[in-house]
């Protein structure tokens, strides 16, 4: 369900204040982060963000097509390994 728009995007306190730094100081490193959750404004175009994905953290590099969505979209949780060996099957003709 969307979030009302009277509230305005969720986005962390701790993330605006991070990039409002790296803004101030023009330093351009990863930020880290485990709130996957918030939404990613038009202040976040051009910095990378580290976005914890349960074990490891995945840098992600936000464009302005990004604006908008969630960060979590970006970094996935979970790997995709293969299908059952059902579809490793090669049928020999004899």
């Amino acid at each position: 369900m969307a979030r009302s728009i009277k509230k305005g995007p969720y986005v962390a306190d701790h993330l605006i204040k991070k990039v409002e730094r790296m803004d101030q100081t023009g330093q351009k490193r990863p930020i880290k982060t485990w709130a996957r959750s918030s939404m990613i404004l038009p202040e976040f175009v051009g910095h990378t963000f580290s976005i914890h994905t349960g074990k490891t953290f995945q840098s992600v590099f936000v464009t302005e097509n990004m604006v908008g969505h969630r960060l979590g979209e970006f970094a996935p949780t979970r790997t995709f390994r293969r299908h059952g060996s059902a579809t490793d099957k090669t049928v020999s003709l004899k």
